[in-house]
């Protein structure tokens, strides 16, 4: 519901609000990303402990690896077919990657806190609030950065 209420923020903005994407992103944010990011931040927590300052970049690295860009063009392919029943051409990968780079000092800001100052059994959750701050962001430059 995080995660989605954030794309709806997002779909208002850009006047593509609709009942299927919101159903669409909040089977997607209650499903397949609620079973890959929790499990992706167990295996960073397997791969590298936290401590000092070296684990807590490594581990920030890690977080920022796993929301590469395929993972935003994903994210963009589903949005563009919960909007309109279409999937975007292979453009999507190039205004994904734009999308990730921009984002990159927040993000490194954002999973440097979540990955090493946020307790594990509420990573999944502060991750769910800063994503829903990206859907925003991944929603919005879907539509301006292409």
């Amino acid at each position: 519901l995080i995660y989605s209420s954030g794309d709806s923020i997002a779909a208002l903005l850009l006047g593509e609000f609709s009942l299927t994407r919101l159903a669409v992103i909040a089977l997607l944010g209650s499903t397949v990303y609620a079973l890959e990011i929790p499990n992706w931040f167990y295996q960073v927590d397997r791969m590298v402990r936290p401590g000092g300052t070296r684990a807590a970049l490594l581990r920030t690295l890690l977080a920022l690896a796993y929301f590469n860009p395929l993972w935003v063009a994903r994210h963009m392919a589903l949005i563009t077919w919960a909007s309109s029943g279409s999937l975007p051409g292979w453009s999507i990968l190039a205004v994904a990657s734009h999308a990730f780079v921009l984002n990159i000092p927040l993000a490194l800001t954002a999973n440097l806190l979540i990955q090493n100052k946020v307790p594990a059994p509420w990573r999944f959750t502060a991750s769910a609030l800063y994503s829903a701050l990206m859907a925003v962001y991944y929603a919005v430059g879907r539509v301006w950065l292409q």
